[in-house]
């Protein structure tokens, strides 16, 4: 099937408005990438020195969102919008963001810019991802369960170590990077007297409520949506509370509808971006939901089948 049409920000914005949303910058985008690792650090001191189980379950919680993060601003590195030098985007796309959770910059960019191109069509390689949606409440709690007990995380690994891909999996490239960096992090742990927190506060949440948060992420931006002609009908913006800003949406990424329509601003002008189209009073184009349960609603509102 043909390309999906392209939305053209002449028809909307000036060319003074869309000045001030699509340059790149040379120092926000390294600021996300501290701050994500500033927070994780920050999380795992929290359980370190207040140590009982509330503070483990916030730091999970905290830590898997933020690896979410980084592969949040991995995604924006893939559309050349986390530096203004391409060079330092890539290697901090790659280098800090990417492999520390297991995915590889040049292979996620193939794929997610065709995802891009060819978004609920066919050829959309993250179709698999949307399209069996809406689904039972029974199948939507199995799929989390699966996420937060780790077997969606051993499914992934093991496909990454042993090679190949099935549809809708990202992790999908060579594992050198992965444990190139995750042996750094625990060699670094280790000499700190804290080898532990390598496996109790970075596997554990990258294997359970990263594997949650990544699937809400994507029930969020595409389930459900029913794409039409209109580009900014390819995804969903879900509007986002604080909490969830924290624990499941990070770094603007329930703007969706937005970077599916300018897919190359950058995630840090995506709010901006939100409040010029509603002023504009294109909000009316725009499939929006009002939190991350209503579109859980939606997404898991198909009966269950009747009992012979």
């Amino acid at each position: 099937m043909p390309a999906v049409a392209r939305l053209d920000p002449r028809t909307i914005f000036t060319p003074e408005e869309w000045a001030q949303l699509s340059p790149r910058s040379s120092w926000r985008g390294l600021v996300l990438v501290a701050g994500a690792w500033g927070l994780i650090l920050a999380a795992g001191a929290l359980f370190i020195v207040w140590p009982n189980p509330l503070s483990y379950v916030l730091a999970v919680m905290i830590i898997g969102a933020r690896q979410l993060g980084l592969a949040i601003l991995m995604h924006d590195a893939a559309h050349g919008a986390l530096h203004s030098n391409p060079r330092i985007n890539d290697w901090v796309g790659e280098w800090l963001c990417a492999a520390p959770v297991g995915a590889r910059l040049r292979s996620y960019r193939d794929y997610h810019l065709k995802h891009h191109r060819y978004t609920e069509q066919p050829e959309d390689p993250d179709l698999a991802l949307s399209a069996p949606f809406p689904i039972t409440r029974k199948s939507l709690w199995r799929k989390m369960l699966r996420d937060l007990t780790g077997q969606t995380f051993l499914k992934q690994r093991t496909a990454q170590f042993l090679g190949g891909r099935k549809p809708g999996e990202v992790v999908n490239a060579g594992v050198a990077h992965f444990l190139l960096v995750n042996a750094l992090m625990l060699g670094a742990l280790t000499l700190a007297g804290y080898w532990w927190a390598y496996f109790a506060l970075w596997i554990v949440p990258l294997a359970t409520w990263f594997q949650l948060v990544t699937r809400l992420r994507n029930i969020a931006e595409h389930a459900c949506v029913g794409a039409e002609e209109d580009p900014l009908t390819h995804a969903r913006t879900t509007y986002a509370n604080p909490i969830e800003r924290l624990l499941i949406a990070p770094y603007w990424v329930h703007y969706h509808a937005e970077h599916h329509a300018f897919m190359h601003v950058p995630c840090f002008r995506l709010q901006r971006l939100h409040q010029m189209l509603v002023e504009k009073d294109q909000s009316h184009r725009i499939r929006m939901a009002p939190g991350y349960f209503s579109v859980l609603r939606e997404a898991a509102s198909k009966r269950e089948a009747a009992a012979a």
